[in-house]
């Protein structure tokens, strides 16, 4: 039987200083800037969800310590989601949203649909369309044909989807003007298909200024947002993939959290997931926390 690390013990014990030192010993009159939950992202957690030295019973815990009450996240393999549903909920967990491949979108959208309600789920988040290695306007037609019939199938199932853009949809739509990520959002039906922004990879594929310019263009076509921060310096290439170390503490890489946060409650996005792809997520999600915690309305 897998044991929960000893490391866990001694996490948890120093958790609760480190989260909430400073916001204990700050005082201030102003309104803090960010009042919704705090989301994460399974992805964070990938080492140990790989680990068999971590249970998942264990990394739950883990979850539930550092102060998290939504959850981005599908059920492990080895257990039912209607399981997993239960584990979370027993730590303050509530699966908001749940991921799907884009084959599944095409194959079966309705099992997705099942799985994601049996999760308690309320939105289904895609985050790749498979391309060449330069995505072009024939597979972003695609994805938009992909997108609207499968939304259609979740909103038919009380679920909302979502695209989480990745950085590479920035190249120019040959047959128009923009982006071919406009070119998606602009042809997607709006009753099916909504928007995940993760804020890294919209600043690696369309510069610092992109999270911004997107919430402002398109409001409430994004319901959900990845928090996450690109270390400074790092010029994104469109790849959509960059080095785990660019991913850093909130605060401390590029991202222009005060306008964005404002920006975001303006067009309606409540649930925001911090998804640390580094190697340091201990190290970083309690600064990240500290972090949104200090942010006050100017």
């Amino acid at each position: 039987m897998k044991k929960t690390p000893l490391i866990l013990l001694a996490f948890i014990a120093t958790l609760t200083f480190s989260c909430s030192s400073s916001s204990e010993e700050e005082t201030t009159e102003k309104e803090a800037l960010f009042t919704d939950e705090f989301g994460v992202q399974a992805y964070t957690f990938r080492n140990q969800f790989n680990d068999s030295t971590w249970t998942t019973e264990a990394i739950l815990d883990t979850i539930a310590a550092l102060g998290f009450t939504e959850f981005e996240a599908g059920a492990p393999k080895g257990i039912s989601p209607e399981e997993y549903k239960q584990m979370c909920a027993d730590r303050g967990l509530d699966i908001v949203s749940t991921g799907s491949g884009f084959e599944q979108l095409i194959e079966n959208p309705q099992a997705i649909a099942d799985d994601a309600k049996a999760l308690g789920a309320r939105y289904v988040m895609c985050a790749w369309v498979p391309h060449k290695e330069d995505f072009d306007l024939e597979e972003a037609q695609k994805a938009v044909e992909v997108f609207n019939n499968a939304g259609k199938v979740f909103a038919d199932n009380g679920l909302t989807f979502c695209y989480h853009a990745h950085g590479y949809e920035f190249g120019p739509n040959p047959d128009g003007e923009g982006t071919l990520l406009d070119y998606i959002i602009q042809n997607t039906n709006p009753d099916y298909v909504s928007f995940e922004l993760d804020v890294l990879w919209m600043m690696h594929g369309g510069g610092s200024d992109s999270p911004h310019a997107l919430l402002k263009k398109y409001g409430d076509r994004w319901k959900l947002m990845h928090v996450k921060d690109l270390k400074k310096g790092v010029v994104g290439d469109g790849t959509g993939g960059t080095p785990a170390e660019n991913d850093v503490v909130l605060g401390t890489g590029q991202a222009n959290w005060p306008e964005i946060l404002k920006l975001a409650k303006e067009v309606g996005i409540k649930h925001y997931f911090i998804e640390d792809e580094s190697e340091h997520e201990f190290e970083h999600i309690p600064k990240s926390l500290d972090y949104l915690r200090s942010l006050k309305v100017d």
